[in-house]
């Protein structure tokens, strides 16, 4: 996994940091490994480092400074370095080191020309402190990257994106990267959206920031392959299929047969050992799974519930939030539980007793809830939601947030934008509850119940191989996809993730 820290918690390590190595090591450590990825990116473009030409946008602050000195190092590999200044002061160590090693640097009213010849362009206007658009100046100078079909490398984040948000003043005043080489540790917006796709591929430089930031500190967690690989569940050998989990869904109707099936799907090859299903779509989902239980035997041993996909109709009684399993509430749920204070007040009493429940609202659904509408920081919506409803959050999105009770949060970029289409939040609601009620019975098993994080992290990593699912049903990225085949590439996704090859 890997862990995305604030602003706050990034200049405090940095404070600590540059008292014990001082200013110019710390950055010529940072520069190092942005020209390292630079001259590695003009050997592919170029096959050489000598004679490209390379922009440097420089700001007043140590991004500017951080600029500067990868210039130098490219210069004196033979690349023809000129830096714009768009600050009132340049960082003074980096510019004499620019100079020395021949490089030159030139007024604004020069770069729209010297970016429409280079070859690439090192962005080094604002760092993580920055707030708003830009000024028109350098925004004038982003859209001429845009245009210049120059590589674009951005120095820890791209300039006019915000570090702790993703989120953009400008949608027009803002850099395009191709690459983003980050320093210390991720930021939360380089994670999410629109910024995720502003950053490019994004490259992690250690420059020494690791004994000053724990993990108690992240802001929030990304899962990796290995990660779920791990999370996975999986059968032993003394398993059967109580001790595997069993998940009941209550999904779809007679207006939306097709929504239990999507979930119940994903329930059977989502790890849980037995699924009853609890619809009103029984003929169907017998008739396409036979091994799934549609008359009700297998309540009594449930270790998770799914409840709302493809449901109509007013609100019933709440019985479902009496159990002491975990619950997972999406779609028509929803909607019950944002309108009615009986349901609302059966939550509150299942938080008491300490049982967890998992929403996983889209947008619509999240604002219904009460949450943020805008969603400039989906983080920090997500993280409101949460510990409003005493509930883990799962905000589907172009980038999907979860967030439990205490403050954890899971981010995962993954999820491509073909994703969204009807049926898709039914096959991860089917994914998600089976990975709960797996990780439930193996709690149980253990002597304890499943905590709100390790519902949490089920839920993320559910997320995360749905979206690589996806990923696999569409092979070429513009390929159309619809939530069967999403459906049908989860035994793929599950493999891939192993190291299968299917």
């Amino acid at each position: 996994m890997r862990l995305a820290f604030g602003v706050d918690q990034i200049r405090a390590a940095e404070s600590q940091l540059l008292a014990r190595d001082g200013d110019e090591s710390v950055m010529r450590r940072a520069a190092t490994g942005l020209a390292v990825t630079c001259g590695r990116l003009l050997v592919s473009l170029r096959g050489r480092v000598t004679g490209s030409r390379v922009v440097l946008l420089v700001g007043s602050g140590n991004n500017g400074g951080d600029a500067l000195w990868a210039g130098a190092r490219l210069a004196e590999r033979g690349a023809q370095v000129t830096a714009i200044q768009l600050g009132s002061v340049l960082h003074e160590g980096g510019a004499r080191a620019l100079r020395v090693a021949g490089g030159r640097v030139v007024a604004v009213s020069d770069g729209e020309s010297l970016i429409e010849s280079a070859d690439l362009v090192i962005d080094g206007i604002v760092g993580i402190g920055g707030r708003g658009a830009l000024r028109s100046d350098a925004a004038a100078l982003a859209r001429t990257c845009l245009r210049s079909g120059a590589v674009v490398v951005a120095v820890d984040l791209p300039s006019g994106v915000d570090a702790d948000t993703g989120a953009v003043a400008e949608p027009d005043a803002v850099i395009r990267a191709d690459v983003t080489v980050t320093f210390g540790a991720l930021k939360p917006g380089l994670l999410v959206m629109p910024a995720a796709e502003l950053a490019g591929v994004v490259e992690l430089v250690d420059i020494g920031l690791g004994p000053f930031l724990t993990a108690h500190l992240a802001v929030a967690t990304t899962l990796q392959a290995n990660d779920i690989a791990l999370a996975l569940p999986t059968p032993t050998h003394d398993d059967h299929k109580y001790s595997r989990g069993v998940v009941v869904v209550d999904a779809g109707s007679t207006p939306y047969p097709g929504a239990g099936v999507l979930a119940t799907g994903a329930a059977r090859v989502g790890g849980a050992g037995l699924v009853q299903y609890g619809g009103a779509s029984s003929d169907l989902v017998a008739a396409r799974y036979p091994d799934v239980v549609v008359a009700d035997i297998a309540g009594q041993r449930a270790t998770a519930h799914i409840v709302g996909p493809g449901l109509a109709g007013e609100a019933p009684s709440p019985e479902v939030l009496g159990v002491s399993e975990p619950v997972l509430l999406d779609a028509t749920a929803l909607r019950w539980l944002a309108d009615s204070v009986v349901w609302q007040q059966a939550l509150a009493a299942r938080v008491e007793r300490g049982a967890v429940t998992v929403l996983t609202p889209h947008e619509g659904e999240f604002r219904a809830l009460g949450g943020s509408g805008e969603q400039v920081d989906r983080v920090g919506a997500a993280k409101a939601a949460a510990a409003r409803w005493g509930a883990v959050v799962l905000l589907k999105g172009a980038t999907t947030v979860v967030a439990e009770p205490g403050g954890q949060v899971w981010i995962n970029p993954m999820a491509p934008p073909a994703l969204a289409t009807a049926g898709s939040g039914d096959v991860l609601s089917g994914l998600a509850g089976s990975w709960l009620a797996a990780a439930h019975a193996r709690a149980l098993a253990e002597g304890h119940g499943l905590t709100a994080i390790a519902a949490g992290e089920a839920v993320a990593g559910a997320a995360w191989v749905h979206a690589l699912a996806a990923r696999v049903a569409q092979g070429d990225p513009v390929a159309p996809i619809a939530a069967l085949d999403v459906l049908e590439a989860l035994p793929r996704a599950m493999a891939v993730v192993h190291g299968v090859d299917q």
